[in-house]
């Protein structure tokens, strides 16, 4: 998986689809970063959270377990190891399992995964091994994802399955599944997409889209330089991210 989101923090991080070698940048909107609120009892993102390359789900399918279409992102990856990884860490995971969010009625698949090096992972192997190992992490997974927009005014996110997180055999066939759909969206011919997904890549090869190093070196030489940190603590402050929120259902 690739790290966008390392557990405990609060930034809305997340590859950038639309931009020359997707990026991770800071998710905006309305003109303003995004920040995922402290909803009680959770701090930030639970787990370390990121994505799945090389899987797609396509916007213009109808899933069968879900009956939505998905949401045009890679399928999302909660890794619950007990390691804080950081942000643009690719780390090897082993998938034990899969939630269905329905996000704004979209599919929005969660993969549960332990980072194979963590000290559980040769025992944890399916999603019933999280339930025995790690007691209520499931649940509070079920909670995070059902109130984490409430703080924003939205309502309570829904789930396929009645919110089951479903076993490693339906993930492993989710995943095979996105991944068709990602190798439809790498080859399509070169230049720029209608939907404005960008596929430019440096090692995929026989796609419309492959570059060589130095051009790929060339992207990067012309992104803009980041602007000026800010302190942590100005910045949460000024956001409101350190502030707890409490919501009732």
């Amino acid at each position: 998986m690739v790290v966008e989101i390392p557990r405990w923090t609060n930034e809305k991080m997340e590859i950038s689809t639309k931009e020359k070698l997707n990026p991770i940048k800071q998710d905006e909107k309305n003109g303003q970063l995004r920040f995922v609120k402290n909803v009680f009892p959770h701090k930030g993102y639970i787990w370390n959270y990121g994505a799945l390359p090389q899987t797609w789900e396509d916007p213009k399918h109808t899933d069968e377990a879900t009956g939505c279409k998905g949401d045009n992102d890679p399928i999302d990856v909660i890794e619950i190891g007990s390691q804080i990884h950081v942000r643009g860490a690719v780390i090897q995971v082993k998938v034990v399992g899969v939630m269905a969010l329905v996000d704004e009625g979209e599919t929005d698949w969660k993969l549960i995964a332990i980072d194979v090096t963590d000290p559980l992972a040769s025992q944890i192997n399916d999603v019933n091994d999280v339930d025995r190992l790690k007691p209520g992490l499931i649940q509070a997974t079920r909670e995070w994802f059902k109130i984490y927009k409430i703080p924003d005014g939205k309502p309570p996110n829904s789930f396929a399955f009645e919110g089951e997180a479903k076993d490693r055999a339906f993930a492993e066939k989710v995943i095979l599944e996105t991944h068709e759909f990602w190798k439809k969206l790498i080859a399509s011919p070169s230049g720029p997409r209608e939907d404005g997904i960008e596929t430019t890549n440096l090692s995929v090869e026989g796609t419309g889209n492959q570059v060589s190093l130095e051009t790929a070196n060339a992207v990067i030489e012309a992104a803009p330089v980041s602007a000026p940190a800010i302190p942590l603590s100005m910045e949460f402050k000024r956001d409101n991210v350190d502030k707890w929120y409490h919501v009732s259902l």
